[in-house]
């Protein structure tokens, strides 16, 4: 079955992050990129390309050179097509065109008004992370990393929630041949004690997952500290080819993402690519396991 991720295409910097993120992902999974450009409802112009007979006539002169401009980022070794949709809302367009070609992934670009921080959530992401029924992929801003990504890591932790994140982090890794890291992100109170033995029992719970997960030593385990999540963040080192994986919250509605308040935080300060989990999702071809541990964001 092909794998195909869809690609929140705009024509700016934020589209171009997008797409550097999307043939990252894509190299080490032989994935096929839709790239869409979302029209309002009313236009008469949608369809794919490269055109069909006669789609020149459809497709107004502009949108014909934004999708060149789109199409032209993406390096020959990746399978490319540009798609023209029609909706309300560009989220709606985006999680419409997934439905539709049963892609795995959206990617997006963070919005273009951060200014203190890589992610700045803007109205099309926000959205995203509302309702999709499939991951959804944020690029920092400014992201043009195109090589294909080195590591995974999965934040997890003590909460019940939506454990579909495991299952994921384990079978993306495993596709994709790359090392996994389960880190937990414990914020504690500067100078306070740890309350109720929380990063003991958080290694206790990681290591047993890392033992059953390990393949060839490819699965660590790691715990962050800080003062706030957003220390714990800022704590870790962080490889410039690394993916994180969060899982939604347990607020979610089933089958669909809610952002959580501990992943809103580590968007503050996170300089690398992050991938949301909508809680229950599994993979095509897997089921989440019933004893998976619950991720951090789900707080």
């Amino acid at each position: 079955m092909t794998v195909r991720y869809i690609v929140g295409y705009t024509a700016d910097e934020r589209g171009h992050d997008a797409v550097c993120l999307a043939v990252a992902l894509a190299r080490r999974q032989d994935a096929t990129l839709d790239l869409v450009l979302v029209t309002p409802e009313h236009s008469l112009y949608a369809g794919t390309y490269p055109p069909d007979k006669g789609f020149d006539s459809l497709l107004s002169e502009q949108m014909t050179e934004w999708m060149d401009q789109g199409l032209a980022l993406v390096p020959d070794d990746v399978r490319a097509r540009g798609v023209v949709v029609r909706a309300d809302s560009n989220a709606e367009g985006l999680i419409q065109a997934a439905e539709d070609t049963e892609a795995s992934l959206i990617v997006i670009g963070a919005s273009s008004r951060g200014l203190t921080s890589r992610f700045s959530v803007g109205n099309v992401a926000r959205s995203l992370l509302h309702a999709s029924p499939v991951p959804v992929a944020l690029a920092p801003q400014g992201y043009r990393r195109t090589d294909p990504v080195t590591r995974l890591t999965c934040a997890v932790g003590r909460r019940a929630g939506a454990d579909a994140v495991i299952s994921v982090a384990v079978s993306s890794a495993g596709r994709r041949g790359l090392p996994l890291r389960l880190v937990s992100l414990i914020a504690l109170d500067a100078g306070q004690p740890d309350p109720g033995g929380a990063e003991d029992e958080a290694n206790r719970r990681l290591a047993e997952a890392a033992s059953s997960l390990a393949a060839g030593g490819r699965v660590s385990v790691e715990t962050a500290h800080g003062a706030s999540v957003e220390e714990a963040v800022e704590s870790m080192a962080w490889d410039e080819g690394e993916v994180l994986l969060v899982g939604s919250s347990r607020l979610a509605q089933h089958a669909r993402i809610f952002l959580g308040s501990t992943a809103a935080k580590i968007l503050r300060t996170l300089t690398i690519p992050m991938v949301v989990v909508p809680r229950t999702y599994a993979t095509p071809g897997t089921t989440p396991g019933p004893g998976a541990l619950p991720t951090e964001a789900d707080a």
